[in-house]
């Protein structure tokens, strides 16, 4: 019996999935705040789980398949492999108390934390990583959907194939995840990632500005980590909560914009992928805020014209993790041996190589302070 656990760091929670078998077992929601103030709630949470073969550990903008015992230095390795943030922008952003860089913040902790009491640890790849996304697709980006953004699309691969009765081979979809942070894209061609466009790269997410025009970048400066969780629709509309955006758009001109321009923006970004996936068998929802009814029901209205829409299906078992820690456990499951091994084999996830910063050819990329462990 293979035991496995996957964490996905959410900006609003940090979610563990258990599989047993291949079958969910356990479940566990941390807040990501109480997860910031110190790493004990989600090594207690991993800890009830009891004894398991292998947990996937919160992966960030993603590395080759990469064993907790084989990091000499954690805190460094989360820092600046995982996250590619320097250590002095994560202070200065928790001073300010920045929502957006908690996850950061929890996540080197936790590592930490996981390192000192040899927990049978895995770190992920992303999109970028993954052998089946051409290198000219790669050229000068970061981010093409993190980790977590992988792992639901390794969910998704399961859910059309067994729900349609097709072999991985003939999976086809393009995945929109819209989270409580960032907006991304994710397509699949025969049962394998070939393209994303992740939520720094797209359009305007809850949070997140997305990508930035070079002029504005140039302009400002001076940027931090934190900036990239700031700057979307929350800041446009001066708004906490998504659901606060349904609410106040039938009667505020401004909200009512600012939904707009999310919706919209995941329009263009499907659009867009139709190029890599050409004749998609659906289009997934995933993420916080396709579950709230007043978006989900404008998106699916018009991604209609793209494809047959539908939310992913979940693990049987699953009732409150989301649908990237059931991915990061099914990854874990696979890397183990157990039922998903196929599946994890087939999309060529132990066969990710190199780093996020591989494919960056402008010449300002001798000027990244950042310096990766991992090779």
């Amino acid at each position: 019996m293979i035991k496995v656990l996957g964490v996905d760091p959410g900006t609003f929670s940090f979610d563990i999935c258990g599989l047993e078998n291949g079958k969910v077992f356990y479940e566990r929601v941390i807040p990501t705040p109480e997860v910031a103030k110190g790493p004990e709630a989600l090594i207690k949470g991993l800890e009830d789980a009891g004894k398991v073969d292998l947990i996937t550990g919160p992966s960030g903008y993603g590395v080759k398949v990469t064993y907790l015992r084989d990091v000499d230095d954690p805190e460094a390795f989360a820092l600046n492999d995982l996250l590619l943030v320097r250590r002095e922008d994560v202070e200065s952003a928790l001073k300010r108390g920045d929502i957006g860089i908690m996850v950061y913040h929890a996540m080197v902790k936790a590592t930490v934390e996981m390192k000192r009491r040899n927990m049978p640890v895995c770190f992920i790849p992303a999109v970028i990583h993954l052998p089946t996304v051409p290198w000219y697709r790669k050229i000068n980006k970061i981010d093409m959907g993190t980790a977590d953004k992988m792992c639901i699309a390794v969910l998704g691969v399961y859910d059309q194939s067994r729900r349609l009765g097709i072999d991985y081979s003939e999976v086809s979809f393009i995945l929109v995840e819209m989270g409580f942070g960032y907006n991304a894209v994710i397509g699949v061609e025969n049962g394998r990632i070939v393209d994303g466009i992740g939520g720094t790269v797209g359009y305007m997410g809850f949070l997140t500005a997305g990508s930035l025009d070079a002029e504005l970048v140039q302009l400002v400066g001076k940027w931090e980590k934190s900036d990239i969780f700031t700057g979307g629709g929350s800041t446009a509309a001066g708004i906490q909560l998504p659901e606060q955006l349904v609410e106040k758009a039938s009667s505020d001109e401004k909200c009512r914009a600012v939904l707009e321009a999310i919706v919209e923006g995941v329009e263009k970004m499907v659009a867009s992928m139709k190029v890599s996936v050409k004749k998609p068998r659906e289009i997934l929802l995933s993420g916080r805020l396709t579950r709230i009814k007043g978006i989900r029901e404008i998106i699916e209205e018009r991604l209609s014209n793209y494809g047959e829409v539908r939310q992913i299906g979940w693990l049987e078992g699953a009732k409150e993790v989301k649908e990237a820690a059931q991915g990061y456990a099914m990854v874990a499951d696979g890397l183990a041996g157990g039922p998903f091994k196929k599946l994890i084999e087939w999309m060529k996830i132990p066969e990710a190589s190199g780093t996020t910063l591989d494919h960056i050819v402008h010449p300002k990329k001798s000027s990244i302070t950042v310096k990766l462990l991992t090779k």
